[in-house]
């Protein structure tokens, strides 16, 4: 009879979440790159309280922006090394490391919402969930940030692809910067929190980013002109150091696995609806905007996707990813 008491209640703490009396207290310092009004940073508070709540305020989450504690390459070797227990990288970060990881990358590839919202659990996920552990580090989340792409410049606007020739603009890394180099341009593969000074000193003649970090960036400030394609879909994804993971309690993950599945969702809802704030209010900050329609697009991809294609496709499980990725 003791047994099945304690194993009932075993169960019960489980299902009702974890004891602050009797769960381990740790610490989960998350680094990332971008500045706190960006819309990122808001959605990690909401994870934040969120696991907060979920442990009993067991395991407490520390936000770390804009670069405050490790440079942005230097996020994925200190969590792996357990210097913190967790930050953020972009999908296309990880360049030759994991070339696959820039599947969503590929120029007017993977820009559909409703693929965008089965991504997280898909089996593509998973695929670079497992070449993540490799690398060392354990994936906990995939924040969906753009599926809309802004060209900035502060000359002359950016319209044609003739325009792209000889210009100096910001880079993704590679494979991704491919697209652009195909058509003359010269990429510089930075984090963000140094664009705005380089656009402002004229080190970059162009800027390349998601739509919405150009408002909480303020490169209205530095730049004139603005083209918004739906060129890119990004991720940031939230990956944590295996053995701090290993040691926490199973009720402790299982809060952050359901933390982490909310969030991915709110993402997806915070994400949509800043964009569509963004193109009107760089437009009231004096910026000159101009949106792509379809056909604008299309001769853009056309261009663009190409090179990228060629490159993910010839990675291990590129071939794999993009046909998992059409599927959905």
């Amino acid at each position: 009879m003791r047994k099945l008491i304690y194993g009932a209640i075993s169960i019960a703490a489980l299902v009702l979440g974890v004891n602050g009396a009797e769960a381990q207290n740790v610490t989960m310092r998350i680094s990332h790159q971008v500045p706190t009004g960006h819309h990122l940073h808001k959605m990690l508070e909401g994870f934040a309280a969120d696991v907060h709540q979920r442990t009993n305020n067991s395991v407490q989450v520390q936000l770390f922006p804009a670069e405050q504690l490790h440079k942005a390459g230097e996020n994925h070797p200190a969590v792996a090394r357990g210097a913190v227990e967790g930050a953020l990288s972009v999908n296309f970060q990880w360049g030759n490391t994991i070339p696959e990881m820039s599947v969503v990358v590929i120029p007017y590839f993977f820009s559909d919402l409703e693929k965008i919202k089965k991504f997280p659990t898909s089996e593509a996920a998973g695929i670079l969930s497992k070449k993540l552990a490799e690398k060392g580090v354990h994936q906990l989340a995939w924040f969906y940030i753009t599926r809309q792409a802004i060209f900035t410049s502060g000359k002359k606007p950016i319209l044609a692809l003739e325009d792209f020739k000889g210009i100096k603009i910001r880079g993704f890394g590679k494979p991704a910067d491919f697209a652009l180099e195909s058509l003359g341009a010269s990429t510089s593969a930075m984090p963000g929190p140094e664009v705005y000074n380089a656009l402002q000193t004229g080190v970059l003649d162009a800027g390349l980013t998601d739509l919405s970090a150009a408002v909480s960036r303020r490169f209205y400030e530095v730049q004139k002109f603005a083209t918004v394609t739906p060129a890119l879909t990004v991720y940031f994804h939230l990956y944590v150091n295996p053995q701090w993971w290993g040691r926490l309690q199973p009720a402790q993950r299982q809060a952050l696995d359901a933390a982490a599945r909310k969030a991915e969702q709110d993402a997806i809802t915070i994400t949509e609806e800043t964009a569509g704030r963004a193109v009107e209010e760089l437009r009231a900050k004096g910026m000159t905007v101009k949106v792509h329609n379809a056909a604008e697009a299309n001769v853009w991809k056309d261009a663009m996707q190409k090179p990228v294609m060629d490159v993910v496709m010839k990675a291990p499980d590129g071939p794999k990813l993009i046909e998992l990725i059409n599927k959905l």
